[in-house]
């Protein structure tokens, strides 16, 4: 019971920055600010599932890897992302990161790659 209690306090962070500074979007909002090319789009899955079909032009940092940070710094910052994991789990978690680093503007996938296909937006492989 106490590791749950801690665990969901580590995640206090995240969803405070995620209320306050993170504009959530579903998949035609998302497809719709990638068509006028307004954001870096930034998949936060796995390689393994990335190559399994993604968002054309997203950029594939893996969340779970201890570069992710790193990676992450080397975007612009000024400009807006538009990040997304599998169904939102992990992409809300990136969200502290991103803030910590002076990401600007941030949009997130609701509903993750899942809500992408389920709308049926285009994909890459």
């Amino acid at each position: 019971m106490k590791h749950l209690l801690l665990t969901l306090l580590s995640l206090l962070p995240a969803v405070l920055f995620a209320v306050d500074k993170v504009a959530h979007v579903e998949a035609d909002e998302a497809a719709k600010l990638i068509a006028d090319g307004k954001v870096t789009v930034v998949d936060v899955r796995t390689a393994e599932e990335f190559k399994e079909g993604h968002i054309k032009g997203a950029k594939n940092i893996d969340v779970t890897e201890n570069d992710f940070a790193q990676k992450l710094g080397e975007l612009d910052k000024s400009k807006p992302v538009l990040v997304h994991c599998q169904a939102g789990g992990r992409s809300t978690r990136s969200l502290l990161s991103f803030e910590k680093l002076g990401f600007t503007q941030v949009y997130h996938l609701d509903g993750g790659f899942n809500g992408w296909t389920k709308a049926g937006k285009p994909l890459e492989k």
